[in-house]
């Protein structure tokens, strides 16, 4: 069973979508996440930044981050975060609770992208920004104040898959990536999976919501290794990986899938299972223990990849 805890979060998150009125726009929607995001948005960490931000050029266009940065100085270890919406809607304000926490708990930068939305803004703008924005982090590493040789990567949902996308964009070049932490990861989209048979209804997202055709339109690219990484022909010489997966998740088990192969290619993974977790979960943190006590898993996961070698 679902925890009850989230049971009560989902509840009233489903009730939130009731206001938009039928056949909402695309823009319609996106307001409304921001606006249900900032209502449920917890206090920001005292210990943390968040005010600086930065447009950079790409050749797929501009992109805005925010940089989460813990006030200790010096210094620090950077993740760069890709929030999730289903490649449709989100930005580093729906997901301010995640990336502000991570950099309280590990005492580092977190640059939070706000990529490009579909059908607007097709595949593949948003991961060639994404990759863009890590070159440019490493590069002008000095200025961020964070250390180039400890740059990791996530997100979670849309966000987990280019985050996964941009480990292999970045395999074998100066920006040796140290993790990529993926939540809920969309790997493939292959729906004969038993975990869309048994949680195509949702909730949060559902079977019939293909949110991946308005990415990416042309289905003949939906199975590229830039959309789907789980169709790399080759997963060895990736970063470690920390896959968590949900138990009440149609993408529960692409996320498993794309762990197995990795560890079965030689790289290093933390699987978490989610046991009465559904897709979507981290939204929920500060109103569900459950959830809580997943990012602190994440958050320990990370912390051990910052230390380096010997701490992991």
């Amino acid at each position: 069973m679902i925890d009850p805890q989230l049971q009560g979060c989902l509840d009233e998150w489903a009730a939130g979508w009731e206001a938009l009125p039928p056949g909402a726009t695309p823009a319609q929607r996106r307001t409304r996440f921001e606006v249900m995001s900032h209502a449920m948005r917890g206090p920001m960490p005292e210990d943390v930044d968040a005010r600086t931000e930065h447009w950079i050029e790409t050749e797929a266009g501009p992109v805005r981050v925010r940089v989460f940065r813990h006030c200790s100085g010096g210094v620090q270890p950077c993740l760069i975060y890709m929030h999730g919406g289903g490649w449709v809607q989100g930005s580093p304000e729906t997901h301010w609770d995640i990336t502000a926490s991570l950099a309280a708990m590990n005492r580092q930068t977190v640059i939070s992208v706000d990529y490009d939305l579909a059908p607007e803004v097709p595949f593949p703008a948003a991961i060639d920004q994404c990759t863009a924005v890590a070159r440019w982090s490493h590069a002008n590493a000095a200025l961020l104040g964070i250390d180039p040789g400890r740059i990791a990567v996530g997100g979670d949902s849309a966000g987990a898959n280019l985050a996964a996308v941009m480990a292999l964009d970045l395999r074998g070049s100066e920006v040796a990536l140290t993790g990529q932490l993926l939540a809920y990861p969309p790997c493939d989209f292959d729906r004969s999976r038993p975990s869309y048979t048994e949680n195509g209804a949702g909730p949060m997202i559902r079977l019939d919501a293909r949110v991946e055709m308005a990415y990416c339109p042309d289905p003949d690219l939906l199975s590229s290794p830039r959309c789907a990484p789980l169709m790399a022909d080759s997963l060895a010489g990736l970063p470690p990986a920390f896959v968590a997966v949900a138990e009440h998740d149609p993408l529960r088990d692409s996320g498993r899938a794309y762990a197995e192969r990795l560890q079965a290619e030689g790289v290093a993974v933390t699987l978490e299972a989610g046991q009465g977790l559904t897709h979507g979960y981290l939204r929920f943190i500060g109103r569900c223990a459950a959830c809580d006590r997943a990012l602190s898993a994440m958050a320990a996961w990370l912390d051990g990849i910052n230390r380096g070698p010997a701490a992991r």
